[in-house]
């Protein structure tokens, strides 16, 4: 599986002391069936074929992985494991859900208060003295998240786990050779950002970032992202469920919930959204969707 080989790339066999804790953190484990792209594992198989299952839970912890290995700063590590806490079901689903299809930052808000409410986090936290407003700011960490076109360890790692599940255009071969290329420069800004030390490994990272951003654009994926956008906000508006519970369920729960109700136009759009033809597929374009454009360093240069 190409996930557990980039887990092993990035040192999971030894696996920091400190980190071990937090992994049983209870808000971080409902991550594990959330998965990383966005609810399109139960969509038709017309549309999508996965190569394997990657959850949100799996994309923290790789994230986390990587800032260590480049830093050994554990604060940064930590805020890096939690960077997408409030990440909720269907994940950027519910960023088209709320309109926000450009910057797809419209669930963010509810990370102070996810971090906050976990007791079993404060605990961990106060044992390794390590003040919370870190870890909820965690854009403070650059290695962990800075803005577009620049490199951090979420946009980077973002790049090879959709690289290995969904546009399948990255080896194994290529997973060794970004992680040990990567390294740490100081940028215009005296940032600390990620960036390659040779530019064939970039390109390769830029290609792979190119070829998801044409994924990430098509009818198809629009299309059945704001199905699932108008399934959820239906349900919502029914008072099947709330808003905040996209937060509290994992997504096989919710999916389950969803398919359960004896609603004849709920149960009409699941059946497209798990059955739709490729070719049916209206054309479907929105504005101002993300784009997943990168300009990376290299050899200490901007390219």
């Amino acid at each position: 599986m190409y996930l557990q080989y980039y887990l092993e790339e990035l040192g999971y066999l030894n696996i920091p002391d400190f980190l071990v804790k937090y992994l049983k953190t209870p808000s971080l484990l409902r991550l594990k069936k959330v998965g990383y792209f966005c609810g399109m594992d139960y969509a038709s198989k017309h549309v999508y074929n996965f190569r394997e299952y990657i959850s949100r839970y799996d994309h923290s912890l790789t994230v986390s992985l990587l800032v260590y290995k480049l830093t050994k700063n554990k604060v940064a590590t930590i805020a890096g494991l939690f960077h997408d806490i409030a990440t909720p079901c269907f994940s950027h689903v519910i960023d088209y859900m709320n309109e926000d299809y450009e910057k797809q930052e419209s669930t963010e808000e509810y990370t102070e208060e996810i971090l906050r409410g976990d007791e079993y986090l404060q605990k961990c936290l106060k044992e390794d003295n390590i003040n919370i407003d870190e870890i909820i700011d965690f854009k403070r960490h650059t290695i962990v998240d800075n803005d577009r076109p620049k490199v951090c360890a979420d946009r980077i790692d973002g790049v090879i786990l959709t690289g290995i599940g969904w546009t399948k255009n990255i080896s194994k071969e290529d997973i060794k050779n970004i992680v040990d290329d990567m390294h740490i420069y100081k940028n215009e800004n005296n940032e600390d950002e990620i960036g390659f030390e040779s530019s064939s490994i970039a390109k390769k990272v830029i290609e792979v970032s190119n070829s998801i951003d044409v994924y990430c654009h098509s009818q198809e994926d629009n299309y059945m992202m704001q199905l699932l956008a108008k399934i959820t906000k239906y349900t919502i508006e029914k008072e099947y469920i709330t808003y905040d519970e996209l937060y509290s369920y994992n997504e096989e729960e919710l999916f389950n919930l969803f398919k359960e109700k004896e609603d004849k136009e709920l149960k009409s759009l699941i059946y497209n959204f798990e059955n739709v033809p490729k070719e049916e597929i209206p054309r479907t374009e929105l504005q101002n969707v993300k784009m997943r454009k990168l300009n990376p360093i290299v050899d200490g240069k901007r390219i």
